[in-house]
């Protein structure tokens, strides 16, 4: 490497110094449960979050209660603007019930969910048992000796 090559490197290094790297946004897309009772409301609901700065596309779906932002959003700022429009609003808290693991403990249930959803629950969340299932379990048991004979 000759003086020629260790003044280019010199010179990669400096300017490479000079230039800060911006991180790229990602596309993101952000549902919310939002209340809505009428067709105004989710006019709106949709002026106000596409209003968003980065927000591409909003998508509002009356009859789930539901609104979808998709863009170089952050949810923080959209669950805010949503909020300014003074509508009872949460991240969307539903997922299929083929992704949680116990999707029939009772924090999942939720009637209100839609169909083939339940509610987005920690993995931690497990069917409890209390002694009177146990009871009923021991009782149809093989290792209980005075088990119910019909079995």
């Amino acid at each position: 490497m000759g003086v020629e090559g260790t003044l280019e490197y010199i010179s990669d290094l400096l300017s490479s110094v000079k230039k800060k790297k911006k991180k790229k946004k990602q596309i993101q897309t952000v549902a919310l449960k939002i209340r809505m009772d009428c067709e105004g409301c989710a006019r709106k609901v949709k002026k106000v979050l596409s209003g968003v700065k980065g927000a591409k596309s909003v998508d509002v779906d009356l009859k789930q209660q539901k609104a979808t932002v998709t863009g170089y959003v952050e949810a923080k700022k959209v669950l805010a603007a949503a909020q300014s429009t003074k509508k009872k609003v949460e991240l969307w808290p539903y997922v299929p019930y083929t992704l949680v693991a116990n999707p029939y403990v009772a924090q999942a249930y939720d009637k209100k969910a839609p169909p083939n959803h339940v509610r987005k629950v920690p993995a931690s969340a497990t069917v409890s048992e209390t002694t009177i299932d146990n009871r009923y379990t021991n009782l149809f048991s093989d290792d209980n000796p005075n088990a119910c004979s019909i079995m």
